[in-house]
């Protein structure tokens, strides 16, 4: 599963891309960080890297819905 996992301060949330088993913890091991996301006042930023996304979707791996509509699939 291609899902968001937290890090950064309390009150500055940012979040890394990451491929983990569906079952495990939010903030529990990774198998890969694909990127990073953080949401500003501006706007939002991100940096994945669209071959190992493209190349775990392809091995099955489903987006959470916040990952989904973040890449806009």
């Amino acid at each position: 599963m291609v899902r968001l996992t937290r890090v950064g301060r309390k009150g500055e949330a940012r979040f890394r891309v990451v491929v983990k088993e569906k079952r495990s913890r939010r903030d529990g091991r990774a198998i890969e960080t694909l990127g990073w996301y953080v949401k500003t006042e501006s706007g939002q930023k991100h940096v994945i890297n669209k071959d190992r996304l493209s190349y775990w979707l392809a091995k099955g791996a489903k987006p959470s819905s916040t990952v989904a509509k973040l890449l806009g699939l």
